[in-house]
Order: C-alpha cells, then sequence, then structure tokens
C-alpha cells in the first residue's frame, strides 16, 4: 500500500509540474509541438521514478486530455475543432506510452543487471568465507549471513545431531520482505516440514507440493545421502525467482561442503590424537616394564642371595646388598611418584595446595631425600638468605628439586658436583641446580622439557629414563607462576634455573 501511494504521489507530481512548465510555454508563445515535448519528457519521468508501467500508462491518458482541456480550441473544454487535432492526441500518446515502456524496459534491465551482480558477488563472498571458517557454528553462522544478504529474508536452521534436528537458529533480515511473527505461522507445521525434509532428503514446505500450507520452505544441507541441516526461507508472500533459487542452491552446496570438510577434518584429527595416544601409551609401556625389569630383577637377585646366603656373608657385605635394595626401592617409588604427577597433569586434576614456607625448608628437605641416592656424587647448597618465604605446594616444589638433583646425578660420572643456590631476584624467589658434568646441547636444550624426551646424552648408571621428570617440573613451576629454563654451566655442565613468586613476611604489632 505504501509502495502504491508513493507511485502515485510520484506521477502525480510530475504530471503537475508538467501541466505547470506548459502553461508558461503557452504564455511565452511557445507552440503545440513544444508543449507535447514537454508531456512526453513527463511521462517518461514518471517511467523512471515509478516502478510500474501502468503509472507511464495512466500519465499518458492523463497528459492527452490534460492538453486537449489546455491548450487546443475552445480551451477549458474537451472539444477540438481543429481537424488535425485527433491525429495529434493519438500520436501524442502513443509516443508518450512507448517512451515510457522503453525506459521502463531499460530500467528493470539495470536493474536485473544490479541483482545479478549483487548475486554473483555474494557467491563469491561465501566461498571465501566459508574457507576461513573453522567449525560447524561459524559456517552456519556464515551462511545464514550470507543468505539474508542475498535474499533480504527471515531464515531459521537447524543443526542435525545424532539423525535428529537440534539447535534451531533465527537469522533476521535487516529490511525484511515480509514480516514473521509468532502469529503468522504453525510452529508444530514448520517443524513437522523441516523434519521431513531431514529424512527425505528433499526441499519441501511453501511454493511446494508437500507440506504448502508452510511459511517456510526447506532445503536440506546435505552432500549425497548425509544431511547436516536444514535451511529454513521465509517465501509465503514473495516466492523465490529462477536466479535467486539457483544462486542458493549454490550457497547451501557450499555450506554442505565446508560442513562434510569439517567433519572430516574432526574426525582425522580425533585419530591422529587417539594414533599418538596409542603410540605414547605403547612406548609408555615397554619403557616402563624395561625400567621395572632392571630395579626388580636386581631387589629379587639381592633379596634371593640374602635369603639364602645370608648366614655366610660377612657384615659389609650384607650392608652392600641392603643398600642396593634401598637404591632400587626408592628408585622405583620415584618413577612411581612422577608417572603418578604426570597423570594427574594431563587429567587436569593436578591441585596446588599452597601454603607460606621457608624456601631454604623446602630445600633442606628435598636435599635430605636426595643425599640418600647422592653416592660418589657432591651435593653442595648456597644459601644466600634463609628467610626468603614462598606461597607454594610444598610437597611439588621438594619434587621439582629431587627431579632436578636426580637429573644432574644421572646424567654425570661419579665425583661430580652438584650445586644448589638459592637467592632473590626482584619479587621472585630464584633456585639454581648445577653440575660439571658434560652439559647439554643446543638442539636437547629446545626440547629437553617436553614429555617422554630423553636427550641425546648416554646416562651415567645405564637406567634408562622415562623422560617425565623435567616435564614434570616444568609444569609445576608454571602453575606456581614460574619460570623454569637450562643454560650451560662454565667452564662445562649445565645449570637449571627456576623461580617462584616470593611472599612479602606482614608484621601485626
Amino acid at each position: 500500500m505504501n509502495r502504491i501511494l508513493k507511485n502515485t504521489a510520484k506521477s502525480t507530481a510530475i504530471l503537475v509540474g508538467a501541466t505547470l512548465l506548459s502553461l508558461l510555454f503557452h504564455q511565452l508563445g511557445f507552440t503545440d509541438a513544444n508543449i507535447i515535448m514537454v508531456y512526453i519528457l513527463g511521462v517518461l519521468l514518471t517511467s523512471i521514478a515509478t516502478s510500474h508501467r501502468v503509472y507511464s500508462l495512466v500519465s499518458s491518458v492523463a497528459s492527452v486530455f490534460i492538453f486537449n482541456y489546455l491548450f487546443t480550441v475552445p480551451r477549458f473544454s474537451f472539444a477540438a475543432y481543429g481537424t488535425g487535432y485527433p491525429v495529434t492526441f493519438v500520436v501524442m500518446f502513443l509516443t508518450a506510452f512507448i517512451t515510457g515502456t522503453f525506459a521502463i524496459r531499460y530500467k528493470e534491465q539495470a536493474r536485473e543487471s544490479a541483482k545479478i551482480a549483487h548475486q554473483t558477488k555474494v557467491l563469491f563472498e561465501t566461498d571465501q568465507l566459508l574457507a576461513k571458517a573453522k567449525d560447524k557454528e561459524k559456517i552456519l553462522t556464515v551462511t545464514a549471513g550470507q543468505i539474508v544478504r542475498l535474499l533480504n529474508r527471515n531464515i531459521v536452521i537447524f543443526e542435525v545431531v545424532d539423525g535428529k534436528l537440534a539447535n534451531l537458529r533465527s537469522f533476521q533480515a535487516k529490511d525484511p520482505i515480509s514480516e514473521v511473527t509468532a502469529k503468522t505461522y504453525d510452529v508444530v507445521k514448520e517443524m513437522e516440514t523441516a523434519d521431513w525434509v531431514l529424512k527425505n532428503n528433499h526441499f519441501a514446505g511453501a511454493t511446494t507440493d508437500n507440506f504448502a500450507d508452510a511459511r517456510f520452505l526447506y532445503f536440506a544441507l546435505h552432500v549425497d545421502d548425509r544431511v547436516y541441516g536444514v535451511v529454513g526461507i521465509d517465501v509465503e508472500e514473495h516466492p523465490l525467482d529462477d536466479s535467486e533459487h539457483g544462486i542458493l542452491l549454490s550457497i547451501l552446496g557450499e555450506c554442505a561442503l565446508a560442513l562434510e570438510n569439517e567433519k572430516n577434518a574432526r574426525e582425522k584429527e580425533a585419530a591422529a590424537v587417539l594414533a599418538e595416544s596409542e603410540q605414547l601409551r605403547a612406548n609408555l609401556l615397554r619403557t616402563i616394564s624395561h625400567d621395572l625389569r632392571t630395579p626388580l630383577t636386581s631387589i629379587s637377585g639381592n633379596a634371593s642371595n640374602l635369603m639364602s646366603n645370608g648366614d655366610r656373608f660377612d657384615e659389609e657385605t650384607k650392608q652392600r646388598l641392603y643398600a642396593d635394595i634401598y637404591d632400587d626401592s626408592m628408585w622405583l617409588i620415584n618413577l612411581v611418584e612422577n608417572l603418578l604427577y604426570a597423570t594427574r597433569i594431563e587429567e587436569g586434576r593436578m591441585i596446588l595446595r599452597t601454603s607460606t614456607e621457608l624456601l631454604s625448608e623446602i630445600v633442606e628437605e628435598a636435599v635430605r631425600y636426595s643425599k640418600r641416592k647422592v653416592n660418589a656424587h657432591k651435593l653442595n647448597v648456597d644459601c644466600q638468605d634463609d628467610m626468603i618465604l614462598v606461597k607454594v605446594d610444598a610437597k611439588l616444589i621438594i619434587q621439582v628439586i629431587i627431579n632436578l638433583v636426580d637429573n644432574a646425578m644421572k646424567y654425570t660420572q661419579p665425583d661430580s658436583e652438584i650445586n644448589i643456590t638459592i637467592s632473590r631476584k626482584d619479587n621472585m624467589a630464584e633456585i639454581l641446580v648445577s653440575d660439571n658434568g658434560p652439559g647439554i646441547s643446543d638442539e636437547d636444550k629446545e626440547k629437553i622439557f617436553e614429555k617422554f624426551y630423553c636427550g641425546s646424552n648416554k646416562i651415567a648408571d645405564s637406567r634408562r629414563s622415562l623422560g617425565l621428570g623435567l616435564f614434570l617440573c616444568k609444569s609445576i613451576v608454571e602453575a606456581h607462576g614460574g619460570e623454569i629454563s637450562v643454560e650451560d654451566n662454565v667452564p662445562h655442565g649445565s645449570v637449571f634455573r627456576f623461580t617462584l613468586p616470593r611472599e612479602e613476611l606482614i608484621l601485626h604489632e
């Protein structure tokens, strides 16, 4: 209705303007031919300004009658004395109408060209945007936005989850062709139509023979027989034309292919993760079985000797066998502890139970444990400040220091020195564990904190490493808000450096 009123107002205004200009020309003595040209121009402008040829037709007829009434003799009547006037009127009408018709046709062609250009641009942009979309949510959102741009209509999209419709999304056009409200369509009917499209993999709804009374026209987002979603287009009052239908099917096809590629990528990634997990599990089991066999063989052998020949051994031999059993047991305990911590980190179950502690006491406890295994190594502690407070999970930090010391003992020869240094560094506490062993290559430095990475250096005690110790150290230190790194010791050896946030001591008087 608004469009009819606007077109009527435009054509009336143009006709009035042409009449006023013709009256002016008549007063100035212009000929009838000039006035006729003014009315033809008015009809041409009407065909350009309005959206239907009926307005140019009415304007042509009105121009003939107004010209007859105002400018032919006798004036102000519809009679005409001149014998040539009927021919003039017919020629005037035909000229005006044909001119207006051609103008409307050219305007429609220009509009159609602009529409095709817009559709082509939307299709091209859709291809680019879908190429960047990495997940299902983004793919569906991009597709919906492009369809709204293309058709200027309200749309709905259903996902398909486990073979059923789910996660309904509605997308509203900024200036929709037809408004959609809850009262204008039957929700149950729309759901039935969408479900039929899912099950039959064929479009249905408004303007079709299936569920013709639905408000929306529904299409399946599918690749062959696999349906990934259902899209509904509001077409009840304004059906799609052929060009819109063709471009829409192209966009839906691109969307379905993007969903197919996203599904394949997810499955491929999941398969890769599973394969990697299985490989790591196999490697871990193989390594553990090897590492457990060596100390267990030693423990069982020494225990068997003590049981069978204990009364024949002197005290020194017994003590050496006891020490070997103890060392192998402690090694196994440390291995199991690292495995448990690694499992908790992988599952996100590592909970920090922090408290304010003296860093010197934490280091002292770690050294007390490590000295049981030091043997021929020399373990020194340099605490530059006994009053450094840190808020940490003491048990975990003790494990970090034990792992670093144990790592130094593994890769250095007997009689090597291992030094632990404690100091302040700005608002952090810094702990250094250094040795004078063979050092670590630059290539190993980049990977040494990775899980299951054992490095290229030979282990001094010939036992294999799981490659978990330094991985745990990094995870624990970073969980406390600190940093850990490794560097060369001068003149040779390695220095592992890690930091922990300091806690200030507040005295209340």
